[in-house]
């Protein structure tokens, strides 16, 4: 057999030197992806340049000429390219053309300007910014439940809204306005050396001062940016856990608490932002102080090189300052790249933590396609740990034969939860395996084990769409015939068709319209859907009254009928509907029998319904 392809390396880890060449790596490879829109970008940059400089030396050319007609005997203005008015045109005829090409400059340089801003925004928020969200998307949705038990809700929010912008930055913000500073600085520095090269040199000699200061204060604000990203993800989780836990706050009167909470958030992140403002605001005056320093050279050393004829005045002196405000410009723009650079950075290091990471969940090499499971399942000696030094199951072995209906029972933090979680496969075991059909979870199709398994959760999310939107969720294409059949079977009909427009009444976030029994009959409904052979209910009458209650369990019985149903819950009414019922004690099984055999003999169960129902033993075996 071949060899499989070696797995490629490991990106550098954070924070080393290696890690700064491998996200600039990665930026410029995605730059190069969109190589046609940003050498447009640069055409139409350097057009704009040459406008510039054409309405510039339209000036130069208007005031040299004006000169020559004040004052007779002065050297003539040079006009381009060699042409020169002929004899017979008017001074007015001669200044409504210059007037025309420096209006027309402009004329042409704002409609570039327009072009320019329009395409820059097509390719970043049009482009980049969609692309790159739809990327980090797309990778969660195969990563496992391990990947979101690490990293905050709110980091990942602000990684797909707020991150993905800093990204963006590189190609418009970097890479493309580097490429128009190397352009318009080389073309400045020609056309200055052209006018006079002992002027050029002796003006532009603070420049290298300029690009020191740039550079030292990039470094310096790197780390700034990244404890910036840090404290706007904190700001985000506060916010949305209070969000949500607003009935929490109101029901115990601490609205005050959660105010101050949220604002010592908000001031982490202005204390901070106001720390780089400050930082930013020591930049810019030494940058100007330097560019005006350039200005001071022009007008002592260009005057006295005026004074002696040796430079025109327009052409010559008022281009050249003209120039070097264009050339302080550039200086400005390094300054801003290099602020850009560090932001993208920050922000790309957190962008391709994402996407580099890789999916600890996924087909294996081979694996086999699942059209119908039979539903028998058998864990062989399987231990689990959410973490490495907490192991949550440790050597669990049973059997459930297809159709059979097994009740997990247990203290809290017995590994209920786990257990089940393993099914569908939102994790793998550490040890041991488990099989479906006689086969290794791991060699079926992972979308095609997931089709097999439905599942209702103790708190069953529901999305803000139509009632039959939910039902439908995972069978989008499924008839309204099909909805409602489940929908009887889950005993949720009635209630739906009592709704304000039944089937298409609209849902508030998670379904905060509908009573807790409603919605885990909705629940139900969309597992039927699915028409799964292994069914998971995970306490799904743990949060409604008794009454709802009974209504839930006619429904479970009717959904259990035929499939393989693994039953966790802590009321004994749901649990004596199981063949067999698992205890489970710290990871381990403890016993496995039928609701009389563990009523029967000494041990958790037994317990548990003394506690419950106040029953002495001869009551509980009956």
């Amino acid at each position: 057999m071949p060899s499989s392809p070696a797995p490629p390396p490991a990106p550098p880890p954070p924070g080393s030197p290696a890690r700064q060449r491998y996200l600039l790596g990665r930026l410029l490879r995605l730059t190069g992806r969109y190589w046609a829109r940003s050498l447009w970008l640069v055409l139409l940059q350097t057009a704009l340049l040459g406008l510039s400089l054409a309405g510039l030396g339209g000036v130069g050319v208007a005031i040299d000429y004006l000169r020559e007609r004040v004052q007779p005997g002065t050297a003539p203005a040079a006009f381009p390219f060699g042409w020169h008015p002929p004899a017979d045109w008017s001074q007015a005829r001669v200044l409504w053309m210059l007037g025309g090409w420096i209006f027309g400059a402009a004329v042409l340089r704002s409609l570039l300007s327009y072009f320019a801003a329009t395409s820059l925004n097509r390719l970043g928020q049009g482009q980049i910014v969609v692309e790159l969200r739809s990327s980090i998307f797309a990778k969660m949705q195969r990563m496992s439940f391990r990947f979101f038990d690490a990293n905050a809700t709110g980091s990942l929010i602000n990684r797909v809204t707020g991150d993905t912008q800093s990204v963006r930055l590189f190609i418009d913000g970097v890479a493309i306005q580097s490429v128009n500073v190397l352009l318009a600085t080389g073309f400045y520095l020609l056309c200055l050396v052209r006018i006079h090269a002992g002027l050029a040199f002796a003006c532009l000699s603070v420049m290298p001062i300029l690009w020191v200061v740039v550079i030292v204060f990039a470094r310096w604000l790197r780390r700034d940016y990244e404890i910036g990203r840090l404290r706007v993800d904190r700001l985000v989780l506060v916010f949305e856990e209070l969000a949500r836990g607003m009935g929490v706050v109101k029901s115990f009167g601490i609205e005050p608490w959660a105010e101050r909470r949220f604002l010592e958030a908000n001031a982490a992140v202005r204390d901070q932002k106001q720390d780089v403002f400050r930082k930013l605001t020591v930049l810019h005056p030494l940058v100007s102080f330097m560019n005006q320093a350039s200005m001071a050279i022009l007008l002592g050393y260009g005057g006295w090189l005026a004074i002696r004829g040796d430079i025109a005045i327009g052409t010559g002196l008022i281009v050249f300052a003209g120039i070097l405000q264009q050339m302080a410009a550039q200086v400005n723009a390094v300054s801003n790249i290099a602020d850009s650079l560090q932001q993208t950075l920050t922000g790309a290091d957190r962008v391709y933590e994402i996407l580099d990471a890789a999916p600890e969940i996924e087909d294996r090499p081979g694996a086999a396609p699942l059209e119908r499971a039979r539903g028998e399942v058998i864990f062989e000696s399987v231990s689990f740990r959410f973490k490495p030094e907490d192991t949550v199951l440790h050597d669990v072995s049973f059997t459930v034969q297809p159709g059979e209906k097994i009740a997990i029972v247990g203290p809290t933090g017995a590994g209920k939860t786990a257990l089940i979680q393993l099914i569908p496969r939102f994790y793998d075991p550490d040890a041991g395996r488990i099989r479906l059909d006689g086969r290794d979870l791991r060699d079926w199709r992972l979308d095609d084990v997931r089709r097999q398994v439905g599942l209702v959760f103790q708190e069953s999310f529901l999305f803000s769409a139509s009632v039959a939107a939910n039902i439908s969720f995972g069978n989008p294409g499924a008839t309204r015939e099909a909805i409602e059949r489940a929908a009887r079977l889950a005993s949720a009909h009635e209630f739906i068709e009592a709704l304000p427009k039944g089937y298409d009444t609209l849902l508030h976030e998670n379904g905060s319209n509908l009573s807790g029994g409603q919605r885990q009959r909705l629940a139900l409904a969309r597992a039927i859907l699915l028409d799964p052979a292994i069914l998971i209910l995970d306490d799904p009458t743990a949060a409604v009254d008794a009454g709802t209650e009974q209504e839930i369990l006619g429904a479970m019985d009717q959904v259990m009928a035929g499939r393989t149903t693994f039953i966790v819950a802590h009321r004994f009414s749901t649990v004596r509907r199981a063949d067999r019922i698992l205890v489970l004690d710290r990871g381990v099984i403890k016993a496995i029998g039928t609701h009389a055999e563990l009523a029967a003999q000494p041990g958790y169960y037994r317990e548990a319904i003394l506690a419950e129902r106040g029953l002495d033993g001869e009551e509980v075996a009956a």
